[in-house]
């Protein structure tokens, strides 16, 4: 009894090649977790999976690889220009899955360079960044799985619509095809909120005072609390998050608040395109998402190949507040695609 209890001690702290379970299964298994921990770069120099990807224009962005396996995910994060911080909740969940992911910086995030050229911030660029930060990491038709959440949903769409035949797998998070039903399904919150609040909000919005600590204040507590992320205490990687948003790429490219949608998306649109999207697709809707989740599950319908995951729970950032339905329908889908049952 006192030498099985010990070798059960002992266990953690032997090598891969030194444990020798008795149960096929184990073995599989453990083989699978080293496998998925042999993870380098193709770097001379190991730095726990980061690395900075230079672009054709000779900027660089940020990318950090976690494990090692033949389901590889990028992750595209929201904002504009807000960045991977939000999205180290996969952090807690892919490994288990033995799926590998990358977190990302887009260019103009904090982690990534931040040039001061406005004309860098277009859709169209920003596809071609994704396209060779693809290249970059060796991610191909037999791999690659694209999960964009948000504004990252969008470009989501906008690449696998140019490039789809890169992909295995798209997974559309929390956003529309259409930023007009995004601004009208606002609008419609908005409009629930009690009138003297929204009283107070026109005040500012009127003087063009968005940065106001006040209005900001207001509308994080009436708002974000309700429909951006429903946890009583936001974890800390989406308030660091937060703190590093690009303020000037998001205002130009979104708007100056959710509540005004006004940038360069304001007339963005793809929903008529959706019909030519032949690739597996997911498409993520929170009951309480400032995106419509109605319009999440008619998109699933509209691609050719498409399936819905509903967070009863959910807001917009339903990885967070709706976490296990969010994570293990997402896992579901490209472990389906994977294993051929889709």
């Amino acid at each position: 009894m006192k030498k099985i209890l010990l070798l059960t001690l002992l266990l953690p702290f032997l090598s891969c090649e030194d444990q020798q379970p008795t149960v096929i299964q184990q073995k599989s298994l453990e083989q699978a977790d080293c496998e998925y921990l042999h993870s380098r770069t193709a770097t001379p120099v190991q730095m726990g999976g980061v690395r900075m990807i230079e672009l054709e224009s000779g900027h660089q962005v940020w990318t950090k690889k976690f494990g090692n396996s033949p389901m590889k995910v990028l992750l595209l994060h929201g904002g504009p220009a807000m960045t991977h911080e939000y999205m180290e909740c996969y952090e807690s969940f892919f490994p288990g899955a033995q799926i590998e992911f990358y977190q990302y910086d887009q260019l103009g995030s904090y982690y990534s360079d931040q040039p001061e050229d406005m004309s860098l911030w277009t859709i169209e660029r920003f596809v071609e960044e994704v396209e060779q930060v693809r290249k970059a990491l060796g991610l191909n038709q037999d791999n690659f799985f694209l999960l964009g959440q948000s504004w990252g949903g969008i470009l989501a769409m906008e690449y696998a619509l140019k490039y789809q035949q890169n992909l295995k797998g798209l997974m559309i998070c929390n956003m529309t095809a259409d930023f007009h039903k995004y601004a009208a399904y606002n609008g419609k919150l908005r409009q629930a909120l009690r009138p003297s609040l929204i009283d107070s909000l026109l005040v500012f919005e009127n003087a063009d005072d968005y940065l106001n600590e006040t209005y900001q204040e207001l509308v994080f507590e009436n708002y974000y609390r309700k429909h951006i992320c429903r946890l009583r205490d936001w974890p800390e990687p989406i308030l660091r998050a937060f703190k590093h948003v690009n303020q000037e790429v998001y205002a130009y490219m979104q708007g100056p608040s959710e509540f005004v949608p006004g940038g360069i998306l304001k007339d963005w649109s793809v929903w008529d395109r959706l019909n030519t999207l032949s690739v597996p697709t997911l498409t993520v809707g929170g009951k309480y998402d400032t995106m419509n989740p109605a319009e999440m599950e008619e998109m699933s319908k509209l691609v050719q190949k498409g399936r819905y995951l509903y967070c009863p729970n959910g807001s917009h950032l339903s990885q967070w507040d709706d976490q296990e339905v969010f994570m293990e329908g997402v896992i579901s889908f490209i472990k389906d695609i994977h294993e051929g049952r889709f």
